[in-house]
């Protein structure tokens, strides 16, 4: 078991592919564990000359709990530790959703550590953007189940609520949910998190003087973070390339892989230039 230490708190991560080959680390979303980022899209990275390293953030999966009132900034502290504990100088960093606000965060207070920013699915946080539909932002904020088979339960039909109907497939997300409660379950770990986001001072002006090359990723469809997020992301990052995959809305599933791998590879390898 791999963990990086940030203080008293203990990141898990695990890597693929060659170390000598450029880093890139995955960042998952509110609640989610490193498993939204499957093997199978690991190695398509490894596959294209990366080194990947994936993580559990602070409160998911095999990581720490932390009731403490922190921020997207100890988030982003976490990576740093774990980039350490790996020995990477600097890294890709691709956040998915919270993760992506992590990813940012990361941008902003260790420049010189990120090689290249990836915000996918994510938002630079201010207030005046579009909101989801109020039974989105419900459903986001449900309480936790008593149980692990409740839970599932729940998070489908949640996770039905901003995903494309035509890529949901009930059968796969069943078992990836499952997977996810025998692996580790962190009861109110994701809203903990979305605290941290809500108490972390704007981003705004930093990205806006950010120098890191950024790919910013967003479905079209999008009914959790609108795609007017990504769009106002890459608009404030000076340079940013944006890239919109048709047909996806808040999903990560492997029809959005391909188009995202290719953009990431292709920014990566500006940054060799």
């Amino acid at each position: 078991m791999a963990t990086a230490a940030n203080g008293s708190i203990e990141l898990y991560y695990d890597t693929f592919g060659d170390f000598a080959d450029p880093h890139v680390i995955c960042l998952p979303g509110m609640g989610n564990q490193l498993l939204i980022y499957p093997e199978e899209f690991c190695m398509a990275l490894v596959d294209r000359g990366f080194h990947v390293l994936r993580m559990d953030n602070r409160d998911s999966g095999l990581s720490s709990t932390d009731h403490s009132e922190y921020t997207l900034s100890d988030m982003a502290n976490d990576v740093l530790a774990v980039l350490d504990a790996v020995g990477v100088d600097t890294a890709v960093v691709l956040g998915l959703s919270l993760g992506g606000m992590v990813a940012q965060q990361f941008a902003v207070d260790h420049p010189e550590r990120c090689r290249a920013l990836v915000s996918l699915a994510s938002t630079p946080g201010e207030t005046d953007l579009p909101m989801a539909e109020p039974e989105v932002v419900a459903a986001l904020m449900l309480p936790t189940e008593a149980t692990a088979e409740a839970q599932v339960e729940s998070d489908l039909r949640v996770r039905s609520l901003w995903s494309n109907p035509e890529w949901f497939d009930v059968d796969q997300m069943r078992a990836y949910f499952a997977s996810l409660y025998e692996r580790a379950w962190v009861p109110g770990g994701g809203l903990r998190q979305f605290a941290a986001a809500s108490r972390t001072p704007s981003r705004v002006e930093a990205l806006k003087n950010l120098t890191v090359p950024t790919l910013v990723v967003h479905g079209e469809n999008d009914t959790l973070i609108p795609i007017a997020h990504g769009h106002r992301t890459a608009e404030l990052i000076p340079g940013a390339e944006f890239l919109q995959i048709d047909g996806m809305s808040h999903d990560f599933v492997y029809q959005a892989w391909p188009p995202l791998i290719e953009a990431a590879t292709a920014l990566t390898a500006k940054t060799f230039a």
